[in-house]
């Protein structure tokens, strides 16, 4: 398990710029972007777990936190790392998606 460890952090690394050579999202697909977050935050943003859900939170209150991570001014173990391969408006597009889920 521990092996394959690196090539998971990897991946999750590269799924921003990997999704934005997709040609959904190149078409505007918040969804492909936002799926990259189901790995953590449970499908559709709903989880259970230590990690906080994303569906249901308030748009604003997202694009806030997801730039703070990008900014390096809110740490985390990865989400700084992730927030950083996201341009702004692919943030608010997965803000946008992760706000009209229901809880």
């Amino acid at each position: 398990m521990y092996k394959s460890l690196p090539i998971a952090i990897g991946l999750l690394l590269a799924a921003p710029a990997m999704a934005a050579d997709h040609p959904a999202a190149a078409s505007g697909s918040t969804t492909l972007l936002a799926s990259n977050c189901f790995n953590c935050h449970g499908t559709d943003g709903r989880t259970t777990h230590a990690i906080p859900p994303l569906a249901g939170v308030a748009k604003p209150h997202l694009i806030t936190l997801l730039k703070e991570y990008k900014e390096g001014k809110r740490e985390a173990t990865i989400m700084h790392q992730l927030a950083k391969g996201y341009t702004d408006e692919e943030i608010d597009g997965i803000a946008d998606y992760f706000s009209k889920q229901k809880r």
